[in-house]
């Protein structure tokens, strides 16, 4: 499509040529970087090993030799293009193609340099330090600006994106800026109320289990979840309650829960009476 738009308008200020002339800017990178749960929730400063092109520091990016001579190009006298005509069934028709001679550079170099071959830049590895801020989730992305590949003919550098995988966690998981978890305990501390240690991400607290709580009941510590990544306040964990019931008791355990129902028989809960009364209706 090129081609023939160049054909018939004469590729003013479109060929490849007039554009390789020219300074031109480095490609982007991309750069994959897993961080655990809580660095992704309170943000951490990572060095990472970046492989780029950057401009060789012998020739500055010129790709000539320091003291050798760079000619202007004879052939298309420093523009990088040369046009031509050409006889089409519409008359004749100017086009315009990149210097073969100087491969659109407008230059020639009489000798290269030795570090990077002519080409400006060099292949080298480069330790850097990337700042990821609180709050971040799996597959944020971040941009480091101008730590991409170096541009060529003085042109500026590219950006760096630096995709980001949280790794999951053992005991938490994460909706939102909301922490979530699911804690054990016993059918006693259920029944009776206690209170028990419960991690967080920021260590262990005392949370109080409400008496006569239920299987599945979620409980909330306020401010315990993951900070705003644009500031403000934290949400909250959520922590889901397993009831634990023994597999196995010995006899004096089981003595003691024949006791507590036959004491409880008039003491029936309202669930407990819904159902029984749905059932009863239901075979009548």
């Amino acid at each position: 499509m090129e081609d023939i738009f160049d054909m018939f308008f004469g590729g003013a200020g479109r060929s490849r040529g007039s554009r390789q002339a020219g300074p031109q800017r480095g490609s982007d990178l991309r750069f994959d970087l897993e961080i655990t749960f809580e660095e992704a929730a309170f943000g951490v400063e990572r060095e990472i090993n970046l492989t780029r092109d950057e401009q060789c520091p012998k020739c500055k990016g010129s790709g000539a030799e320091p003291g050798s001579k760079v000619e202007t190009c004879p052939e298309c006298h420093g523009t990088g293009q040369v046009s031509f005509t050409q006889n089409t069934m519409f008359g004749q028709m100017r086009n315009v193609r990149p210097c073969s001679k100087c491969h659109g550079e407008g230059k020639i170099i009489t000798e290269p340099c030795r570090e990077c071959k002519g080409k400006g830049t060099v292949r080298k590895t480069k330790k850097l330090k990337v700042k990821i801020p609180a709050g971040v989730n799996d597959g944020s992305r971040l941009r480091v600006s101008g730590e991409g590949e170096a541009g060529l003919r003085g042109g500026p550098s590219g950006d760096l994106y630096v995709y980001l995988y949280v790794k999951p966690h053992k005991f938490f998981e994460r909706d939102g800026n909301t922490v979530l978890c699911e804690v054990p305990i016993n059918i006693v501390q259920a029944t009776l109320g206690d209170e028990i240690k419960v991690p967080t991400l920021d260590g262990n607290v005392t949370m109080k289990i409400p008496e006569g709580t239920q299987p599945g009941q979620v409980l909330r510590l306020k401010g315990k979840g993951i900070p705003s990544l644009r500031g403000g306040a934290r949400g909250d964990q959520l922590v889901r309650i397993k009831v634990v019931v023994p597999k196995k008791l010995n006899e004096k355990q089981k003595d003691a829960l024949r006791k507590f129902a036959d004491i409880s028989k008039d003491n029936i809960n309202p669930e407990e009476k819904s159902f029984l009364n749905k059932i009863k209706d239901l075979f009548k």
